[in-house]
C-alpha cells in the first residue's frame, strides 16, 4: 500500500498532476530510525484498513491524503508532531493547487489524530482508523506497545509507565473510544480489553 503509484493516484484525485518528488520525502521521514511503529508499515495498515471502509467517506481521496501524512513529522521529544505534519501537508498540497477546501479538511483529519476528536465524518473515520491498534488481537497490541516503548527509549521507566497509563486511561474513560459505529462495533469491546490490561501492567510495574 505504501507505493508512490497509491500515492500519486490519491493526489491525481485532488487534481495534481505533477507530484514532484513528495513520496520520496514521505518515504524517507517515515524510514527514520528512531520509528518503531510510525512507520510506513503503519501508513500501509491504515490504508489497507480504509479500504474497507471507503464506501462511508464523502471524500475518500482527501482521507488517504491525510493517512500519508498524518505522521510524517514524528518526534517524541516534541508535541507539535500533527501541527508540524498538518503544515508540511497543507503548504504541499497548496503549493500544487489543490481545492483549499479540500486542503482545509485534510488539515483538520492530521490535527484531529492529536486529541482524536473529530468534527467531521470523514475525520471521525480516519482517527478511528488511527486507533483500530487498539481493538487488534492481544498480540497485535502487544506488539504495538512495544513499539511506542521503544519511541519513548529516553523516558525513564517509572515516568514512562505513569504517562502511558494516563494517556491509555483517557481512552477508556470515553464514553466510545471508536466514533464511527461500524469501527465501534467491531473494535470498541476488545479496545477495552487490551486497555485495561495493559493499564493494570503499567500501574503494577
Amino acid at each position: 500500500m505504501f507505493n508512490r503509484h497509491n500515492f500519486h493516484k490519491s493526489l491525481a484525485e485532488l487534481g495534481v498532476r505533477d507530484a514532484g518528488n513528495i513520496f520520496s520525502q514521505l518515504a524517507a521521514a517515515y524510514g527514520e530510525n528512531t520509528r518503531f511503529y510510525h512507520t510506513d508499515k503503519h501508513v500501509s495498515e491504515c490504508l489497507k484498513h480504509f479500504l474497507a471502509y471507503r464506501e462511508l467517506a464523502e471524500n475518500p481521496a482527501e482521507v488517504e491524503v491525510a493517512i500519508w501524512f498524518h505522521d510524517a513529522i514524528y518526534d517524541t521529544t516534541k508535541s507539535d508532531n500533527e501541527k508540524q505534519s498538518a503544515d508540511w501537508a497543507m503548504h504541499y498540497l497548496t503549493d500544487a493547487s489543490v481545492n483549499p477546501g479540500a486542503v482545509e479538511r485534510i488539515v483538520e483529519m492530521i490535527i484531529a489524530t492529536k486529541t482524536h476528536q473529530s468534527q467531521t465524518a470523514d475525520s471521525a473515520l480516519m482517527v478511528d482508523i488511527d486507533l483500530g491498534i487498539l481493538g487488534a488481537t492481544t498480540d497485535a497490541f502487544e506488539a504495538y506497545d512495544a513499539a511506542i516503548r521503544k519511541e519513548f527509549h529516553w523516558v525513564p521507566t517509572v515516568q514512562y509507565c505513569m504517562g502511558r497509563a494516563q494517556v491509555l486511561s483517557s481512552f477508556l474513560e470515553r464514553e466510545a473510544i471508536y466514533q464511527t459505529p461500524a469501527m465501534r462495533d467491531l473494535y470498541e469491546k476488545q479496545a477495552r480489553e487490551n486497555l485495561s490490561r495493559k493499564i493494570k501492567e503499567l500501574t503494577i510495574t
